[in-house]
């Protein structure tokens, strides 16, 4: 037995060093199953009493349950073999008992007999052990507090302030969050705000805290009108709390904060994030009941904000069947709001039948009577998206415009869509048309045998048109003019093309600009240019705008493959020109000029061209494209600066491929880091963290899962987590590793060190530094990562006044002037001035400084240039060298000439030397300047 029992060990301290979660609970189970199998009470107890534990973090109430009563009998039964304590440095056996009481509370199946025996029981049991009341009594206050006998939780909360603490009390965290709910219930928010505040400012955190504790005073704080703090706490509590199920009731809380504060667009997301939550724990029914009035209160906010039709994804999973009863189709945001509170009345009357109160109907009734409350906080991460369709044609007719521009554009599958409503047209030569864009969009899917099967309805509708050459034409080419690439139908259409002289002008434009096509194809740009100028001048004979149109559109393809970018914007601007132009053909252009603008580096006009092409798609339901084409302008507006035009085009696009069930991850961390550069760092924090879960369910590469986290670090630091913040540049650093990507590893650990440094913690963030630096120096090509993190580094040495620091310095100017990085070389000059300053070194420092800010001024940086004089300037003056900075102040505010804060801030330092010296008009003067 010495193999499993070693075995076993080794899974015990996989599990303790394994974070709560869903690869924790299966090591857990095969640690009960192993103890089992090898038949050891001991063992399986060492295994139960971690599984109580983690079921307890999970929200697997039966099986805490049943593997907490196993534990106790065993206990009960010998206590020496089977200690309270197992020292894992988990909850011991006592402590769980405090679980129990609140398990079966959660669940109306359990009496209330039930209940008072379990707590009965807890106090025997730590009475006999000799522990302090404090838990006890814990339990007991939130056993009434819940079955809403509110002056016995009263009396108990005074009790419980009374009695000393010990080593079975909740923590400081866990006590804080409790009293303050009950705080809020009993309409005491001043006192639960004030709990609160103490418990973030100190520090306190547990399981799900500080997370549960933000989510109670979310109100409180908009009753308080302390709109920024309520959405501060919203967005770090919904944060902290989204990815684990058993946090259903803190969830719950978060989407009535936004219901209310006029975020209902993100109270439907969320609802529709965690609906499945419903299933996850069986009897936790009173996280059921919190949830479904949340729900239902949302989805009335959201109905009366005018979106009560809107779909709510994942609402007719069977999983939900038995909280909303059997539906046909998918639910509206008004039909599941009513379902909700029918269900949560239905559980509510449970409780209360169980509890001899209304406890839990006086909770609905304070739900609902926030009908007629709201608070505008605006929160970004969500917003309705109106939908995006075109007018439904009136008549054949209209469909065959609307097919005729689709296909023009190349939307093929909304074209072969769209064709069976259009052959109801009567006139023959739209019928003719019709039949050659099904033709048409057949071979350009590959689907020959199709295309050969429909052919001869077009040579038909032809010769009713009366267009009997074309026909003839198409009857001998067969699918040579639709874009058939086979050897056999080439050469087939290079012999008519060498004799159309007896053809109508629109036939030999039609041979031109099929064999042009397959030159494009066959990257014979040259030849394609000149068979499509033989097709624009056909076809421009036949009177045939729409296909002369067509023929600039190839000629353009050609010019920008063969690289004749200017030559291909001429032609784009021309054609864009033309008032008959199509919308198919505008929208195509369009596009095409967007994506060339921004290569150019003119974002925002790009944008707009995106922004046009995107109207005109939808007009045309042209939906296949529209995302991509919002994607286009998103990126175009994000790279013109403007962030927020970019979040409302990726939200679009997100809004589009979610309704068709595609991945968003890409799209999301787009919208995240717009969001991000718009200022919404907790907003894009929230969202990468999802992008990030779904990257680590669908085992992305480590490098590309890198570049997420390293995004959600900026937007955590951004929001001011710094704590969490430094952890998130720690995972990036250890994935950078495993992908074996050392110079982004570097600046990782450089980021995290920065934060260190920040919070006064010298020596660790030197340490990072220092492995940065090591790690870096292996790719020296990588110049720009290796010189950021040296004079990362150097700067740290500096601050600890290390002499270490100037050789350092020395390598990145070497690197700066190597690379012709004169930036480079002017900061890392203020940098050096900074430290001959911290060591007293005057003149080396001035010098220093001087010469950065001739560095600067040369690159025409003005502003950075003000700073290093400025720093001259206040080196000289805390030195006693007042009249030789006067020069340098006076250099300052000639330089900030166009830049006031700067000349502010010089003008008044100026003034505060002049008038040390007792030389008061002069002070005057140079304070006169700050206030102009």
């Amino acid at each position: 037995m010495a193999r499993p029992k070693k075995q076993f060990q080794q899974l015990l301290e996989e599990i303790d060093s394994t974070p709560w979660g869903p690869a924790e609970q299966a090591l857990v189970a095969q640690a009960v199953t192993l103890a089992q199998e090898i038949g050891d009470d001991r063992l399986e107890y060492q295994a139960r009493m971690r599984q109580t534990a983690s079921a307890n973090m999970g929200g697997a109430t039966d099986v805490m349950l049943n593997s907490f009563a196993w534990c106790l009998a065993r206990h009960d039964a010998d206590p020496t073999r089977f200690p309270a304590d197992i020292d894992n440095g988990g909850a011991d056996l006592m402590w769980q008992f405090k679980w129990m009481a609140s398990a079966l509370r959660s669940s109306p199946a359990f009496s209330q007999d039930q209940i008072t025996a379990v707590l009965d029981d807890m106090e025997a049991h730590y009475r006999q052990a000799g522990l302090g009341m404090s838990g006890v009594l814990t339990a007991r206050f939130e056993d009434a507090w819940d079955a809403g006998r509110t002056e016995d939780a009263e009396r108990l909360r005074v009790q419980l302030e009374a009695t000393p603490r010990d080593e079975h009390s909740h923590c400081d965290a866990c006590s804080r969050s409790q009293v303050a709910g009950f705080f809020v219930d009993t309409d005491r928010d001043a006192e639960a705000i004030r709990l609160v505040e103490e418990m973030i400012e100190g520090g306190f955190s547990c399981g799900e805290e500080p997370e549960h504790a933000l989510s109670r005073v979310l109100l409180p704080y908009l009753r308080a009108d302390r709109f920024d703090e309520a959405k501060t706490a919203h967005l770090r509590s919904y944060r902290l709390a989204k990815d684990n199920p058993d946090n259903l009731t803190i969830v719950a809380n978060n989407i009535v904060f936004c219901a209310v504060s006029g975020n209902e667009a993100r109270a439907l997301s969320l609802v529709e994030r965690h609906l499945g939550w419903l299933a996850h724990d069986g009897l936790n029914v009173d996280a059921h009941f919190t949830a479904l009035g949340a729900f239902a209160f949302a989805l009335d906010r959201v109905s009366a904000a005018g979106h009560g039709a809107t779909p709510v994804r994942g609402a007719d999973a069977a999983g939900l069947v038995p909280f909303f009863g059997e539906h046909d189709g998918v639910w509206s945001a008004a039909e599941l709001a009513a379902a909700s509170w029918a269900a949560a009345e239905r559980i509510g009357a449970e409780f209360d039948a169980r509890d001899g109160g209304d406890a839990h109907a006086d909770r609905l009734r304070r739900l609902r009577g926030l009908a007629d409350t709201g608070f505008d906080v605006p929160i970004r991460s969500d917003a309705f998206v109106e939908p995006v369709s075109a007018a439904f044609p009136a008549d054949a007719d209209a469909w065959f415009d609307r097919v005729v521009e689709l296909a023009d554009y190349g939307a093929e599958a909304e074209t072969m869509a769209a064709l069976p409503h259009a052959f109801g047209v009567t006139d023959a030569e739209k019928q003719a048309r019709l039949h050659s864009v099904r033709v048409a969009v057949l071979v350009a899917g590959e689907r020959l045998e199709e295309a050969r099967a429909v052919l001869p309805e077009r040579i038909a509708a032809l010769r009713v048109a009366g267009d009997d050459a074309q026909a003839d034409l198409e009857e001998r080419l067969q699918l040579a003019t639709f874009g058939d690439a086979a050897a056999e139908a080439v050469a087939a259409l290079d012999r008519e093309l060498a004799d159309d002289a007896a053809l109508p002008p629109r036939s030999r434009g039609d041979l031109a600009i099929s064999r042009a096509s397959l030159h494009l194809k066959t990257e014979e740009y040259d030849a394609a240019l000149d068979v499509a100028e033989r097709a624009h001048r056909a076809f421009a004979e036949a009177d045939d705008a729409r296909h002369v149109h067509a023929t600039s559109l190839l000629a353009i393809f050609a010019l920008l493959q063969s690289e004749r970018l200017e030559r291909a914007l001429g032609h784009l601007d021309r054609l864009l020109a033309e008032e008959n132009l199509g919308a198919g053909h505008r929208a195509r252009a369009l596009e095409i000029r967007a994506r060339i603008r921004g290569g150019q580096g003119d974002f925002a006009a790009g944008a707009t061209d995106a922004d046009e092409t995107c109207r005109l798609l939808a007009a045309l339901g042209a939906d296949g494209a529209l995302a991509a084409t919002h994607m286009l302008a998103g990126a175009l507006w994000e790279d013109a600066g403007d962030a927020d035009k970019a979040v409302t085009r990726y939200r679009t696009a997100a809004h589009l491929v979610g309704r068709e069930g595609g991945d968003l991850s890409g799209i999301d961390f787009r919208l995240a880091r717009a969001m991000l550069s718009a200022g919404d760092a907790a907003e894009a924090a929230e969202l990468f963290g999802d992008v990030l879960r779904r990257e680590e369910e669908a085992e992305v590469p480590e490098g590309s899962r890198a570049m997420t986290v390293m995004m959600l670090a900026r937007a955590l630091a951004a929001s001011g987590e710094f704590g969490q913040a430094v952890g998130a540049f720690g995972y990036g650093a250890e994935l950078f590793g495993a992908a074996d990507e050392g110079p982004d590893q570097a600046m990782a650990l450089s980021e995290q060190a920065k934060i260190l440094a920040r919070f006064e913690e010298h020596d660790d963030a030197i340490e990072l530094l220092e492995n940065a630096a090591e790690i870096v120096r292996r790719s020296p090509d990588a110049v720009g990562a290796l010189s950021e993190v040296l004079h990362n580094l150097a700067q740290a040495y500096a601050g600890q006044q290390d002499e270490r620091a100037f050789a350092l310095f020395d390598e990145v100017a070497a690197l700066a002037t190597q690379h012709e990085a004169g930036w480079l070389l002017a900061d890392v000059t203020d940098s050096r001035a900074r430290a001959f300053a911290s060591l007293g070194r005057v003149d080396e420092a001035v010098a220093a400084a001087l010469t950065a800010a001739d560095g600067f001024l040369t690159l025409g940086d003005a502003g950075a240039a003000g700073g290093s004089e400025l720093f001259a300037a206040r080196v000289l003056a805390g030195n006693e060298r007042a009249e030789d900075a006067f020069a340098i102040y006076r250099t300052v505010l000639e330089h900030g000439a166009e830049i006031p804060p700067l000349r502010q801030v010089a003008a008044l330092e100026l003034g505060d030397a002049l008038e040390a010296l007792g030389r008061v008009a002069e002070a005057a003067e140079a304070r006169a300047i700050a206030e102009a």
